[in-house]
């Protein structure tokens, strides 16, 4: 039954190489994962030794693609598997199972600029509502989950706020690890007890700075 799996994946990868050979470069490592672990591994110039075999780690792009069921695209850092990648998973069928491929690529290479969002699509509890960009104030990731926030209403989105921030427009910041704010909806900077920066929205929402980002958010305020 293994065998089998194994050889129906490495004929799955062959055929998804042939017709994304478009844009994956001949050397770019390909994986394919389903259930709790990689039962597939063609190891390119960049080799991140996920082996056959071995496990799914929780918060990797193979485990949010089978249970997502959507393509995911992302810079994974090194805490994760020891080696920092670029990675693109898509959703694909194995033997009836919900599986994963994944290209596997180094964590500097460059991909094709997208267009920035214009709109976005958030859930309010069985609703979905798309809104245009300019109107959302700001994103914030809070357990493991995104969410942004327009004219006071709270939306859910699936995207990651690494994944929003590179298709974002200009105006949006990343102040934090959990935020990335609208620079039009900033009312005010200002600093709090303990002299960190804090950014005060004109809903007077505040939001902290962090250390890692200060240089960021005065450059791009010019302060």
């Amino acid at each position: 039954m293994v065998e089998d799996k194994v050889g129906f994946a490495k004929e799955l990868i062959n055929q998804y190489k042939n017709l994304l050979a478009d844009w994956i470069p001949q050397d770019a490592t390909l994986a394919i994962a389903t259930g709790e672990s990689y039962i597939y591994y063609l190891a390119g110039a960049y080799d991140v030794h996920l082996n056959n075999g071995k496990g799914i780690k929780k918060g990797s792009i193979a485990e949010r693609v089978i249970q997502e069921r959507r393509k995911i695209e992302a810079v994974v850092e090194e805490e994760l598997l020891g080696t920092p990648y670029y990675g693109i998973g898509y959703p694909i069928d194995l033997n009836g199972q919900p599986a994963a491929l994944l290209v596997i690529l180094p964590p500097d290479h460059q991909v094709a600029i997208k267009e920035p969002f214009r709109f976005i699509t958030g859930k309010q509890e069985d609703e979905w509502a798309p809104i245009a960009i300019e109107k959302v104030s700001h994103f914030e990731s809070l357990n493991k989950k995104s969410w942004f926030y327009a004219k006071s209403e709270q939306y859910k989105t699936n995207l990651t706020l690494k994944e929003l921030h590179r298709r974002l427009p200009d105006c949006f910041l990343r102040i934090h690890r959990s935020y990335i704010v609208n620079i039009h909806s900033i009312q005010k900077i200002t600093k709090d007890f303990s002299s960190n920066l804090m950014i005060v929205l004109k809903d007077n929402t505040e939001l902290p700075v962090s250390s890692s980002y200060i240089n960021d958010v005065k450059k791009a305020l010019e302060f």
